[in-house]
């Protein structure tokens, strides 16, 4: 293949973005060796780290959110339209033959500058209901790749959609297709309750939980409680959980997810389109509390697919009000207790898990280039 092949893939903000990204990244690497990656976002330093510490190139562009209120509109206007100049510039000095938006506000600068340059573009929608951005654009791609089947009707009838499902990092992929997914009610190992806030920190949970922990107390006795609290919010955690119980482990951050969620018997985290998919390839049963604030409220609808089909249990924060509390013990409570329901949930999580995702994305990125998909090489 030609080594003067350059794709952009533009996005992120959040590592729930950019993690797909990566996964086609090395997908691509696989099909076309000599191919020149790029990727393009606002600039956050968690963001700029993850690619570049995988070896990726990395460009930040000016780009806003929708505004919430009329201050916040100039921002919008200027800091939008510098972006798509300097995206436009981007393309043309990096002579670019294909664009790969993440979605949301940060890919809508070089989605637009591609395609008025005549660019090929791929957009991927990891959630259940589109955001603006990606319903704005969706009639002006050549192919949009859908983490959810439900997303579509929310896109523009002019939209070339393939369901792919939504790549996950490539150590989930490994382990699920191991066969590593032990079975959660095994009595060789010490049970596990692993709450998951994110890199950037959901401060409910990390309000909640150490409260919830305490009220489950004997329910919990014999489990293991690791709780990942995301940046800048460990210490404030920690202290809520109190001293002297040995049981509990607090972190910021958790390098081998994988690895830890393939013996979890319980998850409870957010209802992020990335966070799911690596749950299902985990095969982990969850309780979900969907970010009440998401764009479009796509969480909740992410999390009602995965309910539906019996893979976890929806507590909504908004309805809960003040009793979440109250809402996360009984939840977990009955999940802690039924080692039969979390082996049914293990399984629904499983038949909803996307291994295949990234090839399949990768395969339609060289339909896109080359006019036919181009095998894995050697």
């Amino acid at each position: 293949m030609s080594s003067t092949l350059q794709v952009v893939i533009a996005g992120g903000g959040s590592p729930g973005h950019v993690y797909p990204g990566l996964a086609i990244a090395e997908a691509l690497e696989a099909r076309i060796p000599d191919v020149s990656l790029m990727f393009a976002g606002t600039g956050r330093p968690l963001e700029r780290h993850l690619v570049r510490a995988a070896g990726y190139n990395y460009v930040s562009l000016p780009a806003k959110p929708a505004p919430h209120n009329p201050f916040e509109a100039f921002r919008f206007v200027t800091d939008n339209m510098v972006g798509f100049m300097a995206a436009g510039w981007m393309l043309r000095e990096q002579q670019t033959s294909l664009v790969v938006g993440l979605g949301g506000f940060a890919s809508a600068a070089v989605i637009r500058a591609a395609v008025g340059r005549g660019i090929p573009t791929l957009l991927l929608e990891q959630n259940a209901v589109a955001g603006r951005a990606t319903k704005w654009l969706s009639g002006m791609v050549e192919s949009v790749c859908t983490g959810f089947e439900q997303v579509a009707s929310n896109l523009s009838p002019m939209a070339q959609i393939h369901h792919t499902g939504t790549p996950a990092r490539p150590r989930f992929v490994q382990q699920f297709r191991q066969g590593n997914n032990t079975d959660h009610d095994d009595r060789l190992r010490e049970r596990r309750l692993v709450v998951l806030g994110g890199a950037g920190g959901a401060q409910t949970l990390n309000r909640h939980m150490p409260a919830v922990v305490a009220q489950l107390g004997s329910d919990l006795a014999d489990w293991r409680v690791v709780h990942q609290t995301g940046e800048g919010q460990l210490q404030e955690t920690e202290d809520r959980y109190g001293e002297d119980h040995p049981q509990i482990l607090t972190v910021s951050y958790i390098d081998e997810l994988a690895s830890l969620l393939s013996e979890t018997d319980i998850v409870v985290c957010r209802a992020g389109g990335t966070t799911l998919a690596e749950l299902a390839l985990a095969g982990v049963p969850a309780v979900v509390v969907p970010f009440p604030d998401a764009a479009e409220n796509h969480q909740m609808a992410n999390a009602l697919v995965y309910q539906e089909a019996g893979a976890c249990t929806v507590v909504d924060e908004w309805a809960a009000g003040d009793q979440l509390t109250e809402a996360l013990v009984s939840e977990i409570r009955l999940l802690a207790a039924d080692d039969q329901r979390r082996r049914e949930m293990a399984r629904a999580m499983r038949s909803l898990a996307s291994p295949d995702a990234a090839e399949m994305i990768a395969e339609e990125c060289c339909g896109l280039l080359y006019g036919t998909a181009v095998p894995m090489a050697a």
